[in-house]
């Protein structure tokens, strides 16, 4: 069996000598088998370790919903905090002490809805804080009800007739309000997820990692994990990355291309 390139045996053994095990906590991760949060947990675990970052030097602020059961899974400081409040709490932990690597780690529910006003600010003052914000386009915990960023004629039991509202886009958001470091990613490539974590960790300033992830419970037809793999692809070789006007046009136009979209 071959996984990336490399045979499952092999990718074993570099998952140990990694030694990215070692920030996983002792309580397993409870998200359904195949959710895409699993491949940004690994990405982030193994970008610690390669930043030599040590543990007790990191917090991971969750809000609620699937993405909020995150700092349980990790061996660091936490803090598990209300529905949409995890950018104003790292804020305060970043201030509180600037020594420690804050990392706000939230879904497309808890950011964009309850929490959206919070993102605004966040954004320009530059707070020195990594928002890992998990887009499966669903309210997954609470069973699958319509998210800011579902796409519209989207379907649930909550909305029988379809979603009628445009989608949020988180990326053209961050770049709109004037971030310094902005990513979009996609979970099922946790090895490129690692390089650019590293990179953005070691941005000073507020960085935004937009992850596009699969509900495999909930939604079967939009964000699948065959809808995602056949639409993702690369950031174009003569794209810089350096120019704002051109990562906000192509935002625009290029709803599915992953990498780093815009650093200053």
């Amino acid at each position: 069996m071959k996984t990336s390139g490399k045979t499952l045996a092999e990718k074993v053994k570099q998952i140990k000598d990694s030694n990215m095990l070692s920030v996983r906590s002792d309580s397993l991760p409870t998200w359904c088998p195949g959710c895409g949060y699993f491949g940004i947990h690994q990405g982030l675990n193994n970008a610690i370790q390669q930043l030599g970052l040590l543990h007790h030097k990191i917090v991971n602020v969750t809000g609620i919903g699937c993405a909020g059961r995150y700092a349980f899974f990790t061996n660091t400081y936490g803090c598990h905090v209300v529905h949409g409040r995890i950018l104003p709490v790292a804020t305060g932990i970043k201030m509180a002490n600037p020594e420690l690597t804050v990392f706000a780690v939230g879904g497309d529910g808890d950011g964009l809805a309850i929490g959206a006003g919070h993102f605004p600010h966040m954004v320009r003052r530059n707070v020195d804080v990594n928002y890992l914000l998990f887009d499966n386009s669903i309210f997954g915990l609470t069973k699958g009800q319509i998210s800011p960023t579902s796409p519209i004629g989207a379907v649930s039991k909550a909305s029988p007739s379809g979603n009628v509202d445009r989608p949020l886009n988180a990326t053209l958001m961050a770049l709109s309000y004037g971030a310094t470091f902005v990513a979009r990613l996609f979970a099922g490539d946790p090895e490129q997820n690692t390089e650019i974590l590293k990179e953005g960790i070691q941005h000073k300033g507020f960085a935004l990692f937009h992850f596009f992830s699969s509900c495999v419970t909930f939604d079967k037809v939009y964000k699948t994990w065959g809808n995602l793999k056949d639409k993702v692809h690369p950031m174009p070789a003569s794209y810089d990355s350096s120019d704002l006007k051109q990562a906000i046009i192509h935002v625009l136009e290029d709803d599915f291309s992953m990498g780093i979209i815009y650093k200053r």
